[in-house]
């Protein structure tokens, strides 16, 4: 009987967590995932990923318990130079015909000071899974002015090195190390 009891207040205490994280949709229009390497010692070009897709799940109460997952698609990535975009997408680098997304998953989300979060993860990028830990800088969450729903907006860094995930091309002539920069306005799903 105990265990029952047990059991039946662990599945309440459950689903009560659960339930204060609330859905959050990415606004395409005002999210950016921009990453960045140095060429030759000359000039430090970017590109980014047009395209993202996932969800947060946001606890407004405790950011601790809240949680995110993010799917990049490889063919979304842009540079503003075609023939360069192709080669980024070539079995050269990201090999968008073997692996066509890139995802971020969350696993624990922790404070670090004022409006700053430590949020750690599996980033897989050409099917090469490694933790990650993304630096966060929570902007505001409260109302939207515009749409006066809730809103929340972060922005997020983290270096990674390209070899770690299967993509060394031209290292080191081409930095091993790809910073990665990240702003994003999302709105409660509903």
């Amino acid at each position: 009987m105990f265990r029952k009891l047990a059991l039946a207040a662990a599945l309440a205490a459950a689903s009560f967590t659960a339930a204060a994280a609330d859905k959050y949709e990415f606004d395409g229009g005002h999210t950016n995932v921009v990453f960045s390497w140095n060429h030759f010692g000359l000039s430090n070009p970017s590109a980014r990923f047009a395209k993202i897709e996932g969800e947060l799940l946001l606890d407004t109460a405790d950011l601790t318990k809240s949680s995110v997952s993010v799917t990049l698609p490889i063919d979304s990535i842009q540079t503003d130079v075609p023939k360069f975009d192709e080669h980024l997408r070539s079995a050269d680098f990201f090999d968008l015909a073997k692996f066509p997304t890139a995802t971020f998953k969350s696993s624990k989300v922790e404070k670090a000071g004022d409006n700053k979060l430590k949020v750690s993860g599996d980033l897989t990028i050409h099917g090469v899974t490694k933790p990650a830990v993304l630096d966060v800088t929570v902007n505001k969450i409260g109302e939207h002015p515009m749409s006066k729903k809730p809103a929340a907006g972060f922005d997020a860094s983290t270096t990674i090195k390209r070899s770690d995930f299967g993509i060394g091309k031209y290292v080191p002539n081409v930095s091993d190390e790809v910073k990665i920069q990240i702003t994003t306005e999302t709105k409660k799903a509903g």
